[in-house]
Parts: structure tokens; C-alpha cells; sequence
């Protein structure tokens, strides 16, 4: 996999890990003996921060994922390395982070040193109907305002940290702007002023073949002898899986209080064109790419393509709901600042800037989650309640009636 993720990030190991060894002493400092908690622990982004976050010697180690499956594939993984990390009290719980098991769970256990939140509804496409966007409001908000306050009372000087998108910046999709929000409540006095250990959070590039992603459906497509599909005109960041892990361990540990971590990458260096990316895919497997825009003539084609060392990639037009033509992490009002990591910047959090009710919001969107109060007429309903927050997504949501669940 090394050599694959190489052809969308075009580096041959983590930019991030020099940044890691030059601040080894002070991370082993936090991390050595200390109890650390993982929520979404067996995703991509998770699973590559827990792996880097045991190579530091915590005491305690829990991971909690709904998907047991994948936890499963985590320990299988974790045991087959070939000097696994000896950490005393290593546990895997298939829990949801916002259920009141993981309540009961928390209540029942020491206090942790280390929190962290990959649990997240994280595609743009979920935004295709009412009923999926109040489960991404329950998941990317409503949850973590719950969990906070439990974590409040069960770990009240936990070091606390919960990782969002660049899609949060200038958000233009119900997923963007849930994480938006997910950072208000994160850093709001109101909601986690309690949480005396530090919150932090990061904001980054797509996770070049993380689980659900473009990039991973390549491999999954050509094993499976279909054509591959990518958007014309979408350029966007990527970072390797182990640079996922790199980011958040630095972001969790090291950043200041009420800060969001971003890299240091370079539009005109790093901005990459999908498209792109799927060709590179397919010269690394010896095959050319063959554009259609037809996802039935690729289809049609694909055995005489691949006689001849061709391959069909279907090229889709970008106008669906929320897709954004590029990636920033920075969004308006905002400033960038350095940290002294080289590779990482911070942007300090700029409040609510258009005012607003906070705690109002996550009050109103648990009573639509938790069905005390009616439910939406449509998407414009829901988007209106998050404009309370942050206005300028009423004029900035990209809407369109077509759906990526009606691509190729």
C-alpha cells in the first residue's frame, strides 16, 4: 500500500514525521503512562492516530467503534505487527459514543488523560435526504455536546480533542457545516468551558484510501474488473493514512488550548486534479486511461480496453449537492498562525462572529434527532436552523438535484 498512497500524496513517507521526532521527548511526556480513550477509534484516521499514539507507552488504551468489524480488523492488525506495543490495558468496545452504555461505560472507569473523536457522518453525500442529514446533525453535533458533558464529569481534566474537515471552512455542504458547528461546540464556554485539560481539533486533506474514499473505490473497482469513475474539475489535498495519524497526534498533544490544527500545504504545489490521481492509478497498474463520459459505453468497452492495456475511467460533470471545487483550511475571519512544528499551523478559534445561541442550536437539533419536535418539511428547514450559527451557509450551499449515489 505504501507505493499506492504515493500517487496521490507524491511523497514517499509522512512529511509529518520529522515534526514527530524533533517533539518526541515532550510527547512521550503526555503520552507514557497515561490513560487515553479513542472514539471512532476503528476508522481510518482513528485507527492510524491509536497506532501512532502506542508507540508511546500509554498505560491504558480503550477504543470504542460502533463497527465492530473493524475493530476486529484493528486488533488482528495491531497483534500481526512485528513488535506490538505492550500497553497493560488495551480494550476494544463496539459502542456508540453518544449512547448511554458509553455513559455508564465512562462513569465506570478511571478518569482518562486523553480523549479523542474520529466518530463523524464524513461524506458530502449524505446530505441527499432529510433523514440522513438529522443522522449526520445527531453524529457530527448532537452527540459530542452529550459526550463532552460526560466527559465532564467522569474526566473533567481529560486533554480533549475532535477532529473535523477542511470542509468546515467556508462550508458549502450540510456536512461542512455540521463540522463547522461540531467547532463551536467544541470550543464554546458554554458547552465545554469544564474541560480543563484543553480541547483542541484539526482540519486536513482527504485521507488518500482511507475507507469509503474515491481513491480506495479505485482499488476496489479495478479488482473487481469495473471502470473507474472521477469528477472533472475537482482538485483536492491528500495525506497518506499514516500522515491521518501523524496530524491528530500532533494536533491532540501539542497544539494550544481552543486551537485547530492544519498543514502546511501549498495550493499550487498540492491541490491535485482527481482525475489525475485516477490516471496515475492506473499507469502504476501498467494501464492507460480511456476517458468517457458514458458510464455505460465504459462499461460496454471495458474487456477490449483492457486487451489493449487501456482502461475506462469515467469522467463525471461536478454538479451535485455540496461538492466543492477545491479545499481550503482556513475560512473567513479567521487568521493562521505558527507554532513552532514546521509542518502544522494553528488557527486559533474565532468565536461565534455572527453571534447566535449555541447551546440553543444543539438543544433544538436533539429535539428533531430525538423526534420532541416535528420533524422537517425539507432540507431548507434544517439549513435555516444552522444559518442561526453560521449565516452565510444560506447563500453558500451548493445545492443541485443531482446526488453522487447517482454516479457511476
Amino acid at each position: 500500500m505504501t507505493e499506492t498512497k504515493n500517487i496521490a500524496t507524491g511523497r514517499s513517507g509522512s512529511m509529518f514525521a520529522p515534526t514527530l521526532e524533533a517533539h518526541r521527548d515532550v510527547l512521550t511526556d503526555r503520552i507514557k503512562g497515561a490513560r487515553v480513550l479513542a472514539i471512532g477509534a476503528a476508522g481510518s484516521i482513528g485507527a492510524n492516530t491509536a497506532q501512532t499514539i502506542a508507540q508511546f507507552g500509554p498505560a491504558c488504551l480503550h477504543l470504542l467503534d460502533q463497527n465492530e468489524n473493524a475493530l476486529a480488523e484493528f486488533i488482528r492488525q495491531f497483534w500481526s505487527m512485528k513488535t506490538p506495543p505492550d500497553i497493560g490495558d488495551l480494550r476494544l468496545l463496539p459502542l456508540d459514543y453518544g449512547a448511554p452504555v458509553t455513559k455508564a461505560f465512562l462513569s465506570s472507569q478511571e478518569p482518562y488523560d486523553i480523549v479523542l473523536n474520529f466518530a463523524a457522518i464524513k461524506h458530502v453525500r449524505s446530505e441527499k435526504d432529510t433523514f440522513s442529514i438529522l443522522q449526520m446533525l445527531d453524529t457530527n453535533i448532537v452527540k459530542q455536546a452529550r459526550f463532552l458533558t460526560w466527559l465532564q464529569e467522569t474526566s473533567p481534566n481529560a486533554r480533549y480533542f475532535s477532529v473535523s474537515t477542511d470542509k468546515a471552512a467556508n462550508p458549502v455542504s450540510f456536512m461542512g457545516a455540521t463540522k463547522r458547528i461540531m467547532e463551536h461546540v467544541l470550543f464554546a464556554p458554554e458547552i465545554a468551558g469544564k474541560q480543563k485539560g484543553g480541547v483542541t481539533s484539526a482540519r486536513f486533506a482527504n485521507v488518500a484510501f482511507s475507507n469509503g474514499s474515491i481513491l480506495q473505490s479505485f482499488e476496489n473497482r479495478l479488482a473487481r474488473r469495473e471502470p473507474l469513475a472521477a469528477p472533472e474539475g475537482i482538485r483536492r489535498y491528500f495525506v497518506s493514512l499514516e500522515e491521518s495519524g501523524h496530524i491528530c497526534t500532533l494536533a491532540s498533544l501539542l497544539l494550544p488550548n481552543q486551537h485547530i490544527g492544519v498543514p502546511d500545504l501549498d495550493p499550487e504545489q498540492h491541490l491535485v486534479p482527481i482525475k489525475t490521481v485516477a490516471t496515475n492509478f492506473l499507469a502504476h497498474h501498467n494501464l492507460d486511461a480511456r476517458t468517457y463520459t458514458s458510464s455505460a459505453e465504459a462499461i460496454a468497452n471495458l474487456e477490449n480496453d483492457a486487451q489493449t492495456g487501456h482502461w475506462p475511467l469515467i469522467l463525471t460533470p461536478s454538479d451535485t449537492a455540496g461538492e466543492k471545487p477545491y479545499e481550503e483550511f482556513v475560512a473567513a475571519g479567521e487568521s493562521r498562525n505558527d507554532t513552532g512544528l514546521v509542518t502544522i499551523h494553528a488557527v486559533p478559534w474565532a468565536g461565534l462572529q455572527h453571534g447566535g445561541d449555541i447551546k440553543a442550536l444543539v438543544t433544538a437539533l436533539e429535539d428533531l434527532v430525538l423526534g420532541r419536535a416535528p420533524l422537517p418539511s425539507d432540507k431548507l428547514a434544517i439549513k435555516k436552523m444552522l444559518a442561526m450559527i453560521e449565516p452565510e451557509f444560506m447563500s453558500n450551499h451548493i445545492e443541485s438535484a443531482a446526488s453522487l449515489d447517482q454516479r457511476a
